[in-house]
């Protein structure tokens, strides 16, 4: 299908907007002191662990995207590995799109959070929900405009973040005690390495960028350099980060900050104008997080619409090429989440979810390796780094609250029975019954 948004192009430094935008979401401002509790002095090497992971996923994602061009994405190449069985990506598409809405609507709680805190109100709930819905409405106008108006709107936040976060980090550095990190492993080396399993969900947002494919300039050149550049531009920026909350904090005292780690981090070291320029950095972050994930995410339901694994209403655009109809549902439904208040199931479950799409992307990857190119060892590799990731998650919860691990895997299965039926329906209507 031709769509008309052929005169609308993105460049790399869009792409890698787009990529950065989605990674530096809400995580990094609310998992720093969750990787400190688990990782102790070696919390910088948790996120060091995870970017080695996050190249490996890319990297199947880098060989599909340039051999399989459409805005589906993930959906896609498990459908194109898979082609006898509809449901097995259907299952993956209906899964990750669950899985964002829940990343959305973590980041709009976010903003929301952040936001009330600047101007003097966190204790008013309903000065969260009114921002979180009204940061959703701003950014679901934005992307209805076009991707022209998407792109440009992701480079000036992201590239503000940016500048707002290095500046921290190189103040902070210099007061860095070089003594607060020994003994390196004061947690057990276990726990640098389970840090890292239950904080990936902070890397989560780079695949977005093979969602816009269609979109790109110059996609052989820079959607691998957009995948690649944005996971080692956000790794950096969090390794800096986590080296100096360790280096300039107690470890009693990040974790004690909670999802305001890093607001507090900045306390002692710039003061109050600290704590309120990494509070302006939180509202950017989500900001362009939202932005990113809503462009992405729409272009992947509308392909499943067309395809009929999901409501075909979803696959209608607009004259620009929008699937204005994916956009307006995918924000109502966040919006929805951020209503409820307490997100915490709901992020568990996307940082799960990605892991698990991942090793989908994986197996496809590698059962499509003749046509991708893609290398057996390197794609071995990373999936196993995928699969030991995604067992310490799982432990960890089991260990830590099973009846939580029980409704998501709930969740999994009512998410899979309307995918499998979808599924099943398309493979009839293919078969001619």
């Amino acid at each position: 299908m031709l769509h008309r948004h052929d005169e609308e192009k993105l460049g790399l430094r869009e792409l890698i907007a787009i990529g950065v935008g989605g990674m530096i979401g809400g995580g990094i401002f609310s998992v720093l002191g969750i990787a400190v509790s688990l990782a102790g002095h070696a919390a910088p090497l948790s996120f060091v662990i995870d970017m080695l992971i996050a190249l490996a996923v890319g990297y199947h994602y880098v060989r599909l995207a340039l051999t399989f061009r459409d805005d589906g994405a993930s959906y896609t190449y498990l459908l194109r590995a898979w082609p006898e069985r509809p449901w097995v990506a259907g299952v993956e598409g209906w899964v990750i799109t669950v899985g964002y809405v829940g990343t959305l609507a973590l980041y709009a709680y976010t903003f929301g959070a952040y936001g009330a805190d600047l101007l003097g109100s966190t204790g008013s709930g309903a000065v969260r929900i009114w921002l979180s819905l009204g940061v959703l409405l701003f950014f679901m106008v934005v992307n209805l405009e076009g991707v022209r108006s998407a792109g440009v709107t992701e480079d000036l936040i992201v590239y503000t973040k940016i500048i707002i976060l290095g500046l921290f980090a190189a103040i902070g550095l210099a007061r860095v005690d070089p003594e607060r990190f020994f003994p390196v492993f004061n947690q057990g080396v276990g726990g640098l390495f389970l840090g890292a399993a239950i904080i990936f969900v902070a890397y989560e947002g780079f695949e977005i960028i093979t969602n816009a494919v269609m979109e790109t300039e110059n996609p052989d050149r820079d959607i691998p350099r957009g995948i690649y550049g944005s996971i080692l531009i956000t790794g950096l920026i969090y390794l800096l980060l986590a080296v100096v909350a360790v280096g300039t904090m107690t470890l009693g005292q990040i974790v004690a900050a909670k999802e305001y780690a890093l607001a507090e981090v900045a306390r002692p070291i710039l003061g109050s104008a600290g704590h309120v320029l990494i509070g302006l950095a939180a509202l950017m972050a989500t900001s362009s997080a939202i932005n990113s994930t809503l462009f992405g995410v729409s272009r992947m339901m509308a392909e499943m619409g067309e395809k009929k694994m999901m409501p075909p209403a979803l696959a209608r655009r607009d004259r620009k090429g929008v699937p204005w109809v994916a956009v307006v549902v995918m924000t109502g439904l966040a919006g929805s989440f951020a209503l409820l208040g307490s997100l915490g199931i709901i992020a568990e479950f996307s940082s799960l979810t990605f892991l698990l799409v991942s090793i989908g992307v994986s197996l496809a990857n590698l059962k499509l390796r003749a046509r991708t190119g893609a290398s057996l060892g390197v794609g071995l590799v990373g999936l196993g780094l995928m699969l030991v990731t995604v067992g310490a998650i799982v432990a960890y919860m089991l260990r830590q609250n099973p009846a939580e691990l029980g409704y998501i895997l709930g969740l999994y299965l009512v998410v899979g029975l309307l995918a499998v039926a979808y599924g099943y329906r398309l493979g009839r209507r293919a078969s001619g019954a």
